[in-house]
């Protein structure tokens, strides 16, 4: 009999790896709300007509497809696999896909439900997505994303807002030390256009998105591949290096890209976002202009995101971006919209190597009843349901073993307080409680001990 396994970048989660998730699921939702933000859902499938062709070439490779139910090769496209055309082949007999990010599944729901929605429309959604990627640390096949995203609107405002999310959510959980970085897909379409590449835009912005990934050698062996000429590639070389302050870089990108009426129109978007920020400030987010900051993804036309943890090794934890004519695709034209996305999955690793998890989350039960026989258990019984009635998360051993193995037990759960009540404690209306970090044991009436409890912080 094989051993039982799991697929292979997918991950069960403990108890406390599970607290975990759900403290950083936690606050990234209440900052949602606090921004006015509304939650929905869409189903773990769509249509693979619905998803492929959005995430550029690359990201359509790693769309996991779902085989149609039943004698699916009875309706399949036999031509097609005699011809080894795979991707026609794939489609006959693969109808729909697990989603692949939570924005193209949003583009449809918004144009499916638009009677339903008042715009601009403020939606967050924390869902899983999947991606046939090779699993390695801080990159998995299953994961989640928590994305926030409004559409109905090109008010630059929004693009503030989200920037402070960053910020307002990643200091309330503790991290100190991160940079968002931001550039926009107006003024590479502009760098594309000076250097005489207008259409070759895509496969330019593939190269330069992996720039921190291979290098700039890598990059420029990765333009020539895509047949980008040599005075583009000799042009386009001070992007992969420039330096400096967001005035100085922006001055130096700006003289490039003044001669293209979009690259222009990028800077000022730009230039006006960060003045925004300026003046309103941040906690404690840098913001960075970087113009080598692409996004692979193709529906992205103004401004775009990335964060990334200072001091670990572990690549982007958050994303974004302004996409004009999304919807567009499903039937509904000109209703631009702007989202970012946490990958809750990377945010839990940065947490846990910098130990900035609180010690609190360790403790799911506050005080465990130890069992010293039925009389005393029912008794327990008794008070566990004042003390649960009370808001306060308690427990009873199940059984009268040795008092060594439930104390073991509560150790083992990082139970901070365990409940001693036994014939004199009965006879008093006492419980004795013992404090299992200092040792310390003190008595309280069922009143004092809710009171204790309700002021305490845990």
């Amino acid at each position: 009999m094989s051993k039982p396994s799991i697929p292979k970048g997918t991950r069960d989660f403990l108890p406390h790896e599970m607290r975990r998730r759900n403290y950083i699921f936690d606050s990234i939702k209440s900052v949602f709300q606090k921004y006015g933000y509304l939650p929905i859902e869409t189903p773990a499938m769509e249509k693979t007509s619905t998803l492929m062709g959005k995430y550029g070439e690359e990201g359509d490779r790693l769309i996991f497809r779902v085989l149609n139910s039943g004698d699916y090769l009875k309706k399949s496209d036999k031509d097609a696999f005699t011809e080894n055309n795979t991707i026609r082949f794939a489609n006959s007999i693969s109808e729909k896909a697990l989603r692949y990010d939570l924005t193209v599944p949003f583009a449809r729901f918004v144009v499916q439900n638009q009677n339903e929605l008042s715009f601009p429309f403020k939606r967050y959604q924390i869902q899983p997505v999947w991606r046939a990627d090779r699993p390695q640390r801080g990159r998995y096949r299953e994961f989640y994303q928590c994305d926030v995203d409004v559409v109905g609107s090109d008010s630059l405002l929004y693009e503030v807002e989200l920037i402070q999310i960053f910020d307002e959510v990643l200091s309330g959980l503790r991290l100190e030390d991160f940079t968002i970085k931001i550039n926009n897909r107006k003024i590479l379409s502009g760098l594309a256009e000076v250097v005489g590449e207008a259409d070759k835009l895509i496969p330019i912005t593939v190269a330069i998105d992996k720039l921190d990934k291979i290098g700039e050698e890598g990059v420029v062996k990765e333009l020539r591949e895509r047949k980008v000429s040599e005075f583009a590639i000799e042009k386009l070389k001070p992007l992969l290096s420039i330096t400096g302050s967001n005035k100085d870089v922006l001055k130096a990108i700006k003289t490039i890209v003044s001669s293209s009426e979009i690259g222009a129109k990028g800077i000022e978007e730009l230039t006006s976002v960060l003045d925004m920020i300026e003046k309103l400030g941040l906690s404690n987010a840098k913001l960075e202009f970087d113009p080598s900051l692409a996004r692979g993804l193709n529906y992205y036309t103004g401004a775009i995101f990335e964060v990334k943890a200072n001091g670990v090794n572990i690549g982007s934890i958050c994303g974004g971006g302004r996409y004009d004519d999304l919807t567009g695709i499903f039937g509904m034209k000109n209703l631009s919209g702007v989202g970012i996305s946490f990958g809750a999955d990377r945010i839990y690793d940065v947490l846990e190597e910098l130990n900035l998890f609180p010690t609190e989350l360790e403790a799911s039960t506050q005080l465990m009843f130890a069992n010293f026989g039925e009389e005393e258990a029912f008794q327990s019984a008794i008070w566990l349901k004042r003390l649960r009635d009370n808001g306060i998360s308690s427990e009873l051993y199940p059984d009268s073993h040795k008092l060594k193995k439930q104390m073991n037990y509560a150790n083992n759960k990082n139970i901070p307080f365990v409940a001693l009540v036994g014939e004199n404690e009965m006879k008093n209306q006492e419980i004795l409680v013992k404090n299992m970090e200092s040792g310390e044991q003190n008595s309280y009436s069922i009143v004092q001990l809710v009171k204790f409890f309700n002021k305490s912080d845990f």
